[in-house]
């Protein structure tokens, strides 16, 4: 039998920086990180002002489900931006080809994929999970009051329950994303389709 060089560390090292010299330097895309900024501002300063508007004025099984909705927004969009970049776009083509319904705006999401996975994960996932983390903190002094509890201990309580939704949420959507893209963006393509048309 044929015995297999070994390498070691530093050649290992050398021979993925070689590698890396071989490959087409990207330039940082400066118009897409603005347009990045500008959707992250707008979409963090409309939905702090929902939830710091609407859950300290409401009663608190309504604050509840507002920020339960906050957490399964984040855990909608990250599934979309998984289901996105693993699913098969040679499939989306063939179905584009028979003009099927939303495949168009399939194949144009794929083409997109990074930026639309960053829009859906990075910019909107992340910013449900701040704004629900606010929001737990509006609730901690709703149940403190309620309850005649001790505010550290209640707001522990809050934001560890938020946490783990949101954690396990991801964690779960994730799977079911890589699972089931090819259904979940040719159902969310179907859906956008119904509001826009590529091809106009």
């Amino acid at each position: 039998m044929l015995k297999r060089k070994k390498y070691s560390n530093k050649e290992i090292l050398e021979k993925l920086r070689r590698d890396d010299r071989k490959k087409k330097k990207r330039l940082v895309d400066k118009k897409w990180i603005f347009i990045v900024f500008v959707i992250a501002f707008l979409i963090s300063f409309v939905m702090a002002f929902i939830s710091e508007t609407t859950i300290p004025n409401v009663t608190l099984i309504l604050g509840l489900v507002i920020t339960l909705i906050f957490i399964l927004l984040g855990v909608f969009f990250d599934i979309i931006g998984v289901a996105v970049t693993t699913a098969d776009e040679k499939v989306f083509h063939s179905m584009n080809a028979k003009q099927v319904k939303g495949a168009a705006i399939a194949v144009k999401l794929k083409n997109n994929a990074a930026k639309v996975s960053s829009i859906c994960c990075d910019v909107i996932g992340d910013i449900c999970g701040v704004v629900s983390g606010s929001a737990g903190i509006t609730i901690s002094v709703l149940l403190t009051k309620a309850l005649s509890l001790k505010a550290l201990l209640v707001t522990m309580l809050v934001t560890s329950i938020i946490s783990v939704l949101t954690i396990c949420g991801k964690a779960i959507g994730k799977s079911f994303a890589i699972n089931k893209s090819n259904v979940i963006l040719y159902e969310f393509s179907k859906f956008i389709s119904n509001f826009y048309n590529p091809k106009k």
